[in-house]
């Protein structure tokens, strides 16, 4: 089974605090996945950012939220262990723990509840809804909701746009992947003359040890296995080895599996991934806004000897 949401998390992870010890983070992980039968894949299914496994986040925010509650108590770093007020909720223990159960604590709802930044006026209360995700999860799943009508809205620009800019683009975009040396050079290179299926070759490093041909076409369509054999042979006949195709249209899989199948290295960039790779470093994009996610800083805890 997949891993369970983080509030189907909390009621188990109390119920195993109820003997009294005091627990660790990575126990209460193999304890929970051991309880809902979690395979390795499951444990193993990352955020999508990639820096944590998406059941540890969930188990973490799960004991976060117990603690607000008061209902666990940390009594050192990485650890934790029942409350008596925990130890209440056990002797008549409800069906399910989840945010609405714990709003019935003073504390939790203070820690819910957003602060007043301006004119000391109290923030409302925000009517409780279904949290399936932890806030991580939500944030990042949001980024790439943006991520992906970013991509889009960028993509149709770049096919609305005439073939002198699309060159312009593919200029500016490989410099700042590190290819081409100076934008003179670059801008040189890739504004050649067609030959022969080579739009123009560019240097895969600073010092031009070794070089890229490459094809950049606009194309509204799917580009095929002939269009992409047709710039492999041109490659050969420049004794070349390696090259890339960039287009703001797709590839047939057939084009894919060719290229998947020969000698010469050739790298297809669909639009799509053109997009992506124009976010990622910065071109036709700008920054509207940052927010930085913190965490405690246990090593200037430890220094000032704070557990």
């Amino acid at each position: 089974m997949a891993a369970p949401d983080f509030q189907s998390l909390m009621l188990p992870l109390l119920r195993m605090a109820a003997d009294g010890n005091v627990h660790s983070f990575a126990e209460a992980r193999d304890v929970l996945a051991a309880e809902f039968k979690l395979s390795d894949a499951d444990l193993e299914e990352p955020l999508p950012s990639g820096r944590q496994g998406k059941f540890s986040n969930r188990v973490a925010w799960a004991k976060s939220y117990l603690q607000q509650a008061r209902l666990l108590v940390s009594p050192r770093r990485g650890h934790f262990e029942i409350s008596p007020r925990g130890g209440d909720v056990l002797n008549s223990p409800p069906a399910r723990i989840d945010i609405k159960f714990l709003e019935q604590y003073p504390e939790f709802m203070e820690f819910r509840t957003p602060k007043a930044e301006v004119g000391g006026v109290p923030s409302k209360v925000p009517p409780t809804q279904p949290e399936p995700e932890t806030p991580e999860e939500t944030l990042e799943a949001a980024q790439l909701k943006m991520r992906a009508g970013l991509a889009s809205e960028l993509l149709d620009r770049v096919k609305a746009a005439p073939p002198q800019f699309f060159e312009s683009l593919v200029v500016e975009l490989l410099l700042k992947m590190g290819y081409g040396g100076s934008r003179k050079d670059a801008g040189q290179a890739i504004g050649k003359a067609g030959d022969e299926g080579i739009d123009g070759v560019i240097s895969e490093d600073r010092l031009g040890l070794d070089i890229l041909y490459l094809q950049a076409k606009k194309w509204d369509g799917t580009v095929g296995r002939p269009e992409i054999q047709k710039f492999v042979g041109a490659l050969h006949g420049k004794r070349a080895r390696k090259g890339v195709f960039i287009t703001t249209g797709s590839f047939s899989s057939e084009a894919v599996a060719y290229v998947d199948h020969i000698d010469s290295k050739v790298v297809l960039i669909d639009g799509r991934r053109l997009a992506e790779l124009m976010i990622d470093f910065d071109v036709g994009v700008n920054t509207a806004a940052i927010y930085h996610v913190k965490r405690v800083d246990s090593d200037y805890f430890d220094e000032a000897g704070v557990v």
